[in-house]
Parts: C-alpha cells; sequence; structure tokens
C-alpha cells in the first residue's frame, strides 16, 4: 500500500499483456515506473534457455523491499546491527519470452506493504542512481584538472541531489575510472593513451625507445597543434628536465619557446628513464622526426654535460646556450657567500653576463674578480670560463635569441605543473594534467590575440609613418618593444659619418652614455646593420640603425627588417606533413569539448523558458521529445584498443628522413 495516489497514463503503467523487445527494455520500463512511484527496483530469478543457455526465457522484476535479509554469518553477535529495509513487498512484474523473440508481461503486482519515497528523495534510490554521461564529463574535466576529490564532491553535491547520483556513487566512479586508466599497467596504458590520441587525430606522433628485455624506456610526444606551433617559432627553443614525475623518479622533459605575443608555446614533451647522453641523443633524434627534421637555430639548456654532448651529435648546427638563471644557482653552491645580494662580486659577474659589449672588457673583469676574491685554479669558476661563448653577451651577439636568456619558459611550466609531480602520482593522470596545463596556456594566447583586435597599441608618436607601419604589423607586445627603441632616436647623435660610397658608414652615441655603435646603411638596397646586433639577436631594429633611418628621411621600416615571427600575421602559415598533407590541430570535438558547446546553448533556453510557465511547458515538451529521439539514435563508435600487431615503436635506426614543408618558406622571417 502506498501513501500516495499518483496519476500515470495507460501507457506508462505496466500492465498484462504489454510486450517488450528485449529483456532490459521491460527493466528498464519497470524502473521509471518505480521511480515516479517513490521505489526501488531490482532484478530476481530468470530462467534461461536449455538450448543456448544465454537466452533468458522468462524474468521477475521485484520491489527492492521484497523478500528478507539473510544472517550475515561473519557476524554472530554484532553490536551494531544494521537496519532492517526489506518488508517481504509483494509488488513486481514477470515476463517470458514469445515466439517471435520480444517479452510479454505475464504478471505483475501493483501493491505495497511500505511507505513508498517522496519525489525529492527520488535520486536516492539504488536503481534510481545512476552519473550520466554529462555529469560524468563534468567530474572527468574537474579531476584531470587536479581538483582534489572532496572539491570535486562538494561542487557536485547540488548537481547530485537534483541529477540523480549520490556521493557514494562520485566516489565510486572516480574509483573506477582511475582503475580503468591503468587496467593494462603503466606501458600499455601509455600505449592505449597515444593510440587514443592518434585515432582523434592522425597528426599526433609520438616514439617510443626500448631496451633490450622489451620495455619502454624514454618516450617524446607531440599533438597536431605543437607541430604548427615549431613550423611557426621553432627558431628558439628550451628544453629543460628540473622535475621528476613519479615514484621512479623518471625525468620530465619540456621543449618549449615564444609565440608572437612573447607567450608560452610548447614544442613537445619526453618522459625519460634516465638523463645520459644516449637518452638525450635519442629524444632529440625523436624530436627532430617529429618536426620534420627542421632543426632550431638556437636552444637554451642547462648546463649538464650529457646533455651537451647529445645537442652537438645531433645539432651541430645549432648554437647551444645556457640558461643564465641555472648559472646563478650553480654559482650559489659553488661560490657560497660571493654570491649573497648586494655583494660587489655578484654585482661584476651579472655585469659580465649581460652587460659588456666588447670581449676585451669582459676579459679584463673576469681576471680581475679572479684576482681580487682568491678564486683558484680549475674550479667551477674557472669550468665556467671555458663555456663563456654559451652565456656572456660580449659572445653572443650573432646569436639569434629573441631576447631568451634562460630554460625559465619551461621552468614557468615545471612551476604549473608541480602540484601534479607527486610520488604518488600515476603516469595516465600526469598526461591528462599536463594536458590541462598545456591549454590553459593555448587559451592566454587566444586571449593576448582578441586584445590584439580589441585594442589599438599606444603610439607614442602618432604622426611618424614608421610608428603607424610598426602598430600595423607587429603585435602589441613587440610594438612595445620597438617603440622603446624608437623612443631614444631622440638622444642618439652621430659621432661621425662617411657618406663618399654607396655604403655609408656612421659613429652613433647615446646622449650621457658610454659606447658607441658602428652603423653600416645602404640606402639604395634597403640594408641596414649595427655592432649592437639587436635585429640579429631580437629581430626588431635597434635606435640605433632607427636614427640614421630618421636622418636619411626613411619613412618605412624596410621589409627585410621586420621579422614575420614578431607580425600579426605569424600564424598566417599553412603547414604540411610529408605527403603535403595540411597539418589539422583538432579534428574532433571529443566528449568534454561538445558538452561545454551544448551547455552554453541549452543554459541560455532554460534561464528563458522559466520566466513563464509557458515557456517551462513548451521546453519542457520538447526535451521529453528530444530525449526519445535521442534514445533512439545509433551512434556508430568503432572499439578503441590495441591491434594484435600493437603500435607502430620507432627505433633510433628508424628516425629520421621525413621533412615537413610550409606554404610559405621564409626561414623564419
Amino acid at each position: 500500500m502506498g501513501d500516495k495516489d499518483i496519476g500515470l497514463d495507460v501507457e506508462n503503467q505496466p500492465r498484462i499483456g504489454m510486450e517488450f523487445n528485449s529483456e532490459n527494455e521491460a527493466y528498464d520500463f519497470y524502473n521509471n515506473y518505480g521511480g515516479r512511484m517513490g521505489f526501488s527496483v531490482r532484478r530476481d530469478y530468470a530462467h534461461k534457455s536449455r538450448k543456448d543457455k544465454a537466452t533468458i526465457t522468462s524474468r521477475r522484476f521485484v520491489c527492492s523491499k521484497q523478500g528478507y535479509r539473510k544472517k550475515d554469518k561473519r557476524c554472530l553477535d554484532p553490536r551494531k546491527p544494521q537496519a532492517e529495509t526489506r518488508t517481504d513487498c509483494p509488488a513486481r512484474m514477470g515476463i517470458a519470452i514469445m515466439d517471435n523473440g520480444k517479452y510479454q508481461c505475464r504478471d505483475f503486482v501493483e501493491e505495497h506493504n511500505h511507505l513508498l519515497h517522496l519525489p525529492v528523495t527520488i535520486h536516492m534510490m539504488r536503481s534510481q542512481r545512476k552519473i550520466l554521461d554529462a555529469h560524468a564529463s563534468k567530474i572527468d574535466l574537474a579531476d584531470d584538472s587536479g581538483i582534489r576529490p572532496d572539491a570535486i564532491l562538494e561542487y557536485m553535491d547540488g548537481h547530485a541531489r537534483n541529477h540523480g547520483y549520490a556521493r557514494k556513487d562520485h566516489k565510486n566512479y572516480l574509483q573506477t575510472k582511475r582503475q580503468h586508466d591503468l587496467s593494462y599497467g603503466e606501458a600499455g596504458s601509455l600505449l592505449l593513451y597515444f593510440v587514443k590520441q592518434t585515432k582523434v587525430n592522425p597528426f599526433f606522433t609520438y616514439s617510443l625507445q626500448l631496451d633490450n628485455e622489451e620495455q619502454i624506456t624514454n618516450i617524446f610526444w607531440a599533438d597536431p597543434k605543437m607541430i604548427t606551433d615549431f613550423a611557426q617559432f621553432g627558431d628558439v627553443v628550451t628544453f629543460d628536465t628540473t622535475f621528476c614525475t613519479n615514484k621512479e623518479y623518471r625525468p620530465f622533459g619540456i621543449f618549449a619557446g615564444f609565440n608572437h605575443h612573447r607567450g608560452v608555446v610548447i614544442f613537445g614533451a619526453a618522459l625519460l628513464y634516465d638523463e645520459t647522453a644516449e637518452s638525450f641523443r635519442w629524444l632529440f633524434e625523436a624530436f627532430l622526426e617529429a618536426h620534420g627534421q627542421k632543426k632550431p637555430i638556437t636552444i637554451f639548456t642547462d648546463q649538464d654535460d650529457a646533455m651537451g654532448k647529445a645537442i652537438a651529435e645531433v645539432f651541430p648546427e645549432t648554437w647551444h646556450r645556457l640558461c643564465t638563471w641555472q648559472i646563478m644557482q650553480n654559482g650559489i653552491k659553488h661560490l657560497g657567500n660571493l654570491m649573497k645580494d648586494g655583494t660587489s662580486f655578484l654585482k661584476d659577474f651579472k655585469a659580465c653576463m649581460y652587460h659588456y659589449e666588447g670581449e676585451l672588457e669582459f676579459e679584463k673583469v673576469w681576471e680581475k674578480l679572479r684576482n681580487d676574491y682568491g678564486i683558484k685554479d680549475g674550479s667551477w669558476f674557472d669550468r665556467l670560463y671555458g663555456l663563456k661563448e654559451k652565456w656572456a653577451k660580449c659572445y653572443m651577439k650573432k646569436t639569434f635569441t629573441i631576447g631568451m636568456q634562460s630554460t625559465q619558459l619551461s621552468e614557468s611550466l615545471n612551476g604549473d605543473l608541480k602540484d601534479y609531480l607527486k610520488v604518488s602520482l600515476d603516469v595516465m593522470q600526469f598526461l591528462k594534467h599536463f594536458e590541462m596545463v598545456v591549454n590553459v596556456k593555448r587559451s592566454n594566447e587566444l586571449k593576448a590575440e582578441f586584445d590584439a583586435r580589441n585594442k589599438l597599441p599606444r603610439n607614442m608618436f602618432s604622426k611618424s609613418p614608421v610608428m603607424k607601419q610598426a602598430g600595423e604589423v607587429y603585435t602589441p607586445q613587440i610594438f612595445e618593444e620597438f617603440q622603446e627603441e624608437y623612443n631614444w632616436i631622440s638622444a642618439c647623435y652621430i659621432k661621425f659619418r662617411n657618406e663618399s660610397n654607396a655604403l655609408r658608414e656612421y659613429v652613433v652615441a647615446i646622449f650621457e652614455q658610454e659606447g658607441d655603435f658602428k652603423v653600416l646603411c645602404n640606402p639604395f638596397e634597403a640594408m641596414i646593420e649595427c655592432s649592437c646586433m639587436k635585429f640579429e639577436t631580437f629581430g626588431i631594429l635597434c635606435c640605433h640603425a632607427l636614427k640614421i633611418l630618421d636622418v636619411l628621411d626613411v619613412k618605412f621600416i624596410p621589409k627585410a627588417y621586420i621579422l614575420r615571427r614578431w607580425t600579426r600575421a605569424a600564424r598566417n602559415m599553412v603547414v604540411e606533413d610529408d605527403k603535403e598533407k595540411q597539418v589539422e590541430k583538432d579534428v574532433h570535438l571529443d566528449c568534454t569539448q561538445r558538452y561545454g558547446l551544448l551547455c552554453l546553448k541549452l543554459v541560455q533556453i532554460a534561464s528563458q523558458a522559466s520566466k513563464s510557465g509557458e515557456g517551462y511547458a513548451l521546453v519542457n515538451k520538447a526535451a521529453i521529445e528530444l530525449c526519445k529521439q535521442l534514445e533512439n539514435l545509433y551512434i556508430d563508435v568503432p572499439h578503441l584498443g590495441v591491434s594484435s600487431e600493437g603500435p607502430r615503436v620507432k627505433t633510433i635506426e628508424e628516425l629520421g628522413g621525413k621533412k615537413r614543408k610550409e606554404k610559405e618558406k621564409s626561414s623564419y622571417t
């Protein structure tokens, strides 16, 4: 007997003779009926065919309170016995198979011998509790973002009360999800992850190195966006392996650089077994294969001998420069108190790194540091001196660095990841967290691109044709850099000039500053260069060169001195693979993306419809009909798994040979 009277349509109420296409359809029908009435449903006995022992010939569905709980033999004298939940309720629905393969309702008892549940507590009943795909997407997104399970539960608790599942279901879902992620073991899960990525987008690339026992040692991967980013901005790269990722202390490495907004872009990532020269050599070769054998102009790393050896072998034509921040940290370890803030030694040491333009001046100060502070021969100080071409400004004037001085780009990424780099971390969680960090960096670029189109740069020289041109072609960040150089023109003066030849020679100085700069210019061939090498290192003209152009009444920046990678049009390049097929960054929307896009529209509909009863009735009717259509919609999703042959594993001997083309071959210009 119930405590309420609920009116039900005849079609929605069980009755003798009703037919169903399958046993599951009958269960769903009775369970939905139970949800509306206020009782939970469970499957009781089933009879199977004697022929195939698989086909169910008859089945009974009962109220969850049917029968009585059996005595627990494990606990003879419980101090706190469980509360009784069963009342031997007679309510049930029985079905039996017919000759045509369908099932018919042969037995139905409507009456209950207990109180039925209230509509507001229906979601707590066991048979009614379920996590919809939409809710699962939210849980997955929060979990992959590194949010603690308790925090996710607090956030989702309101949704659980209104959308049909309890906190316990949430915890069970997360536990099952993580067990599923590692169901093949770490190595198998990695393979499955990469196979899934390549099925979603065939331009996703990865390489695995195996040891003599066929165990995975080193891993490199790059998604399609990383491939296009490197094609457009891979002139200067940093690589760093600061942190280790898990209890095996496997180094995690990131290849990163600057985009045209001077924001962080990522060109690839790696999990390494160790940090030997052999491992780095394999990694750099895998990196080259993924990017069509295109090598960076300059690469920044920390002061690691094994890494330096591998770079010399794999990137012989690439400038190898050392991270100045890492040098400072090593200096603190080896020189102790000499490197304390405010000391004269630290001041002169930094000047050797960043300020001296002339090599002779650098040599004098370096020798003075050694003598004044009694630094012994053969020390770390001397070993660093032997690498001066890789870190001292005066020796790097011909190195294209785009203003980069350290690996702090990749170090900042490691800082973003540090919450996920724990000894208890499993590799699948790490990969998902890394994806989230990468997506945040890409969102930052979208914001910078939006601002660049939405806001005009502040031009302090609005009448200058050169500055108008700079504002139109450069991104706002680079425009500010250029404007800073242009601002110094008024302080520049010409100390010497020789205009007797087509190649004119000037000596430019800055008022109240030391140092002279030699500028060569051929105005007929739109050629200009300065001894400060600002354009050769950063990619924009210096104030000394701009001074000469101004004196010669050149009103526009010569085309050869507008570096494409700093312009608003830097992304207007089509990147192709070795088969001349355009690399697609996103060929499919995943479940989470589809969910997010639909939510924006459906929330607007719900907000508008809830303002009136008529609107609510209209949308509710449409939603019911839409749900029925979706239930009948068959979506063919192919089984995603590893083939019998296994994924293609690329070895060192197989690396190389491929080249990636660009529609506009510009050598970064």
